[in-house]
């Protein structure tokens, strides 16, 4: 049996600041889903918490309600898969230990892929993407962003087609650790592990159905239903899936910046009824009040 949603909330549980790859800083983040009418917000940077304490502060002063959030990556049969982290303990020592890891593995890529790209001539091209990332470890955006800023590209697009996309020089693999592992760090610093957008994987529903089932048994509860860049049938898809698993269900606009309305901050199409929500399983519930 479900608790009926409230009209009067709005929950989004996947956005990114400048903290990862997204353009807002977490307090502006804040800001913007306050205008937008969010009264429940997770901040789930790539593989850092860095951003959460800047963000609560934020959230303080506006009234909405911030809860405790990462986006982990991990491998599963070899491919890349995002697990959301949500409501966990930011003080556990054995998550803040595996954090560190990931941040580890993200310098590496980082500087491997400036490595790689070392035949543009671009002096100092780690420092500067680095730079564009504000200071944090920078992504292909932002190495792309330095490929422009150069001269080297017209635009970010062309970057990627020329030497950041798929099967090019900067294309490179992380090092990520496998799935099961990344689930237990979340269930034993006391969070929910959630399977990021599963149909911007591009599996087949076979292949999914496998993904999903193998995801349950590691320990995670629940999958998001609802993201950004979804049909009508997605939504009934990952729907009937998490029924069928027996499994929570979340949503988010995995908001990275202004301007794209297919992804805009608590603007999530609706679930569809008889699904239970992983808002009313954190530790604090969200519902009807």
């Amino acid at each position: 049996m479900t608790i009926p949603q409230a009209t009067s909330l709005c929950i989004d549980l996947h956005c990114h600041s400048t903290v990862s790859d997204g353009a807002l800083t977490p307090s502006d983040l804040i800001a913007r889903a306050r205008d937008k009418g969010v009264t429940h917000l997770a901040l789930t940077d790539h593989d850092t918490i860095a951003g959460l304490e800047q963000a609560r502060q934020a959230a303080g002063q506006v009234g909405l309600e911030l809860i405790n959030g990462v986006e982990l990556s991990c491998l599963w049969r070899t491919q890349t898969i995002h697990i959301v982290a949500l409501d966990f303990d930011v003080d556990d020592p054995g998550f803040r230990a595996a954090l560190a890891t990931q941040l580890d593995n993200r310098w590496r890529r980082a500087r491997m892929i400036a490595e790689r790209l070392e035949r543009l001539k671009v002096d100092d091209l780690l420092t500067k993407a680095t730079s564009v990332a504000g200071g944090d470890v920078p992504g292909r955006p932002h190495f792309a962003r330095v490929l422009v800023d150069e001269g080297v590209v017209r635009d970010s697009g062309q970057a990627f087609r020329r030497h950041l996309g798929a099967g090019k020089p900067g294309d490179v693999r992380a090092f990520w650790p496998e799935l099961d592992e990344v689930v237990a760090w979340i269930v034993q610093a006391g969070g929910i592990a959630v399977l990021a957008h599963p149909r911007k994987y591009k599996m087949t529903a076979t292949r999914l159905r496998q993904l999903v089932s193998d995801f349950r048994r590691a320990g995670g509860r629940a999958i998001e239903v609802s993201t950004s860049g979804q049909s009508s049938g997605d939504l009934g898809f990952l729907a009937e899936l998490c029924r069928r698993e027996q499994l929570l269900a979340s949503q988010g606009s995995d908001f990275h910046f202004p301007g794209a309305p297919w992804c805009e901050l608590g603007h999530i199409m609706k679930m569809p009824d008889g699904l239970e929500p992983v808002w009313h399983h954190f530790r604090k519930p969200v519902v009807t009040g």
